[in-house]
């Protein structure tokens, strides 16, 4: 009796027992969902708060505040002695600012003979007006002795005070924007006379100190430039070397010792490469620094591994069957590979360039170290002249001391960020459309 009692407990406990090791099995499956779900919410996030902060601070450089002047291009201040028939250096040395303040403190109803409301008025105008002015008179000399419509950037302090960027609650003694013009702030936007226009500048200016006047037009150039350069230079070079080491190279250890240090080549820190340029291309071989040659040059050896890395894994993805029916109709290895193989494995080899070039754009140390931080105004006429590059002008503008270079330096944060965007888009377009499945 007790036998046929122990035995039919013991039955009775098997199914409770394993009901119990189900219910903690299924427990810790979910617990290891909602850490997977948390872990990709935690990301979301602080990529969320990222864009946020970078959008949030450079938008507003993507608008300018301009301000519309009646100009006088008063001869008496362009050439008083009247030399520019004998002397055309004349009218690049004029003063152009004051006939931009002038024009505003005529607007603004200010005396010309008070002196220290002048000094404000030319405060609330870029420095960039002498240029601006010196090229429409050097461009057409007969405008002199007439007036003008001009459309002039204001400063930077004036345009962060339009948009909004400076406490006008606290103390003018604390602010660079005086009470006095902040009066005439709200007089020009009232009037109509003073806007904010969509900021082209940012696109085609060059380096300048002054952050109304400074643009990406110089760092834009110098990255088009050093991604040719890496694009002629890494895709056949990396494609050839690949082909090679996957097709004909024989499997022995000199083989074996290539394939470790180009996976370890992959994983070397983008410094690295930056002290190799500087020694073997500028110590060495003495190419010219802040040159865009050199910087394609460095950026290729920094992506060379990545293009050879994808290459290989594109061949190797290549079913054995395509060689093996390539070979058997006659064809020779060589056939085998660049009529069969190679057109294959494209869209992967594509896809893998285009990675390559993404992640060398965004490269700023190997750059700094061979000299790409130079003060470049003029545009690089080819890739020898001084240039910069995207990262390393969002590096420099990072450092200046100016609170317009702020959103500055986020605007070219979201140009460099677009610029990425575009690169990876194209990479998925590729090997979504031409991908083949096996």
């Amino acid at each position: 009796m007790t036998d046929v009692t122990f035995n039919g407990a013991s039955v009775a406990a098997r199914p409770a027992r394993r009901d119990i090791g189900l219910k903690r099995r299924y427990a810790a499956e979910q617990r290891f969902r909602l850490y997977g779900i948390l872990a990709i919410a935690i990301g979301i996030f602080f990529l969320f708060a990222l864009l946020f902060s970078v959008v949030s601070k450079g938008y507003t450089a993507f608008w300018q505040t301009s301000i519309n002047l009646s100009v006088n291009f008063d001869p008496k201040i362009i050439d008083p002695q009247n030399k520019r028939a004998t002397d055309p250096n004349v009218l690049l040395t004029a003063n152009y600012p004051v006939l931009a303040r002038n024009a505003l403190a005529e607007k603004l109803g200010v005396e010309t003979s008070n002196r220290p409301a002048l000094r404000q008025v030319s405060g609330m105008i870029s420095d960039g007006v002498r240029t601006q002015l010196r090229n429409i008179v050097v461009a057409n000399p007969s405008i002199i002795g007439t007036t003008q419509n001009v459309w002039v950037l204001a400063s930077a302090d004036v345009d962060s005070a339009n948009k909004g960027q400076v406490d006008l609650s606290v103390d003018q003694a604390r602010r660079k924007v005086s009470d006095q013009q902040v009066e005439w702030i709200r007089k020009l936007d009232a009037d109509g006379a003073m806007v904010q226009r969509f900021n082209t500048g940012i696109f085609t200016f060059g380096a300048s100190s002054r952050p109304e006047t400074a643009g990406m037009g110089v760092a834009i150039i110098g990255s088009f430039y050093m991604m040719a350069i890496v694009l002629v230079l890494s895709l056949p070079i990396g494609v050839a070397a690949s082909i090679y080491l996957e097709e004909f190279a024989p499997k022995n250890r000199l083989t074996d010792i290539i394939e470790v240090n180009i996976n370890n080549l992959a994983a070397v820190p983008s410094i690295v490469f930056g002290l190799l340029g500087l020694a073997v291309f500028v110590g060495f071989m003495g190419m010219p620094r802040s040159a865009s040659l050199v910087g394609g040059m460095v950026l290729t050896l920094m992506t060379l591994p990545t293009v050879i890395i994808a290459t290989r894994a594109a061949l190797r993805a290549v079913p054995p069957s395509i060689r093996s029916a390539a070979l058997g109709l006659g064809a020779s290895r060589m056939q085998m590979v660049f009529h069969h193989v190679l057109p294959l494995a494209a869209p992967g080899i594509l896809t893998g360039t285009i990675i390559g070039l993404a992640q060398a754009l965004g490269e700023t140390a190997p750059l700094l170290l061979i000299g790409m931080v130079a003060f470049v105004v003029d545009y690089p006429a080819t890739p020898l002249d001084p240039a910069t590059a995207l990262p390393v002008q969002i590096f420099m503008w990072a450092n200046e001391a100016e609170r317009a270079f702020v959103e500055r330096t986020s605007g070219a944060i979201i140009i460099l960020l677009m610029f990425l965007a575009v690169m990876n888009l194209a990479a998925i377009f590729l090997r979504s459309r031409f991908e083949r499945r096996w």
